[in-house]
């Protein structure tokens, strides 16, 4: 075959070399399949591979406007370039979905009045492109679960670098407490959230804006100490290696705590579970997830943790043995 890799292609080089795939057919219509592993330095075995999987992307997601690719195994023919080369549209419901978040945003307390009217302008120019598609945006809207006040108070904080006394509800520990925060940034991941520098704690941490019952804009200054902003692109929990090592054992059915915890090794145990380790700030709220594996799992270590999901099982199973009599 023709054309050898240098290396081993990840999914990453493969979507890269897809992408160029698709500007070189268009401009050879009825290239030979030779030529064309050659000009990419891989085999036509890899080069019949991409062109299986070309027909299944497009311009849209609703499974039309499709790439029609085909091979002999000697040419290769794109029998609908000028389509997909088409402008894009927005459908019915991409256009309401963005109208709809768009004017939500603008209503938002605290908005700089130069961005809402900028956000509002932008809106205008996307309802008048969409026409008749976003009548159905004018008869929906969104409220925004946060409290207008807070978030309006901590925008204003953030902006004149002032610190923040609040009091905050953990469902994790179900108690208010009160804390005095540095505020570094608004992050909206589902729900809207403050992350800042806790002044209790020493440490970066992530406040639900639903969650503070009270806050106060404070006379001194915002100095949270110098750190790197994180990515929050895949999550909003992201443990640091300083915080407390937790080891969760699970059996088959817990093998999911895997894929949604963040963690730092996940070993094979022989029943089928997995032994995870995994780091995080604050250790109790992970009593709630002891208590939602039940049968399926347990923490190890640290031992006062383990001792303490332990006797939340026994209150709670004691609970509805209580309610069950009644």
């Amino acid at each position: 075959m023709a054309g050898k890799p240098v290396r081993p292609a990840s999914a990453i080089d493969q979507t890269r070399r897809m992408l160029s795939l698709v500007t070189y057919l268009k401009e050879r219509p009825g290239a030979r399949v030779e030529d064309v592993a050659r000009a990419f330095g891989i085999t036509e075995d890899e080069l019949v591979s991409d062109l299986d999987v070309l027909p299944m992307c497009g311009t849209s997601f609703r499974g039309g406007d499709l790439l029609d690719i085909d091979t002999d195994g000697e040419r290769i023919w794109w029998h609908n370039p000028d389509d997909v080369a088409a402008p894009l549209r927005l459908a019915a419901d991409e256009a309401t979905a963005l109208l709809v978040a768009a004017r939500a945003v603008a209503t938002l307390p605290g908005l700089r009045e130069g961005d809402r009217q900028a956000l509002l302008r932008a809106t205008a120019k996307v309802e008048a492109a969409a026409g008749e598609q976003a009548g159905a945006s004018a008869r929906l809207s969104v409220t925004f679960e946060s409290e207008g006040g807070v978030f309006a108070d901590v925008d204003r904080a953030i902006s004149e670098r002032r610190r923040l006394w609040i009091r905050y509800y953990s469902p994790a520990r179900d108690e208010l407490s009160e804390r005095e925060i540095d505020p570094i940034r608004l992050v909206s991941v589902g729900h809207t959230y403050v992350e800042a520098w806790c002044r209790r704690s020493e440490a970066r941490r992530t406040f639900r804006l639903d969650r503070v019952a009270e806050i106060k804009i404070l006379d001194e200054p915002s100095a949270p100490p110098e750190m790197e902003l994180r990515d929050l692109s895949e999550a909003l929990v992201q443990p640091a290696a300083e915080d407390p090592e937790v080891v969760v054992e699970v059996g088959p059915g817990g093998r999911w705590v895997a894929e949604y915890y963040p963690h730092d090794s996940a070993d094979e145990l022989p029943d089928g579970g997995l032994r995870i380790t995994l780091r995080t700030p604050d250790p109790a709220s992970l009593r709630r997830l002891a208590l939602r594996l039940g049968a399926d799992g347990r923490i190890v270590s640290p031992p006062e943790l383990a001792d303490s999901a332990r006797s939340a099982a026994r209150e709670a199973l004691a609970a509805y043995d209580g309610a069950a009599q009644a």
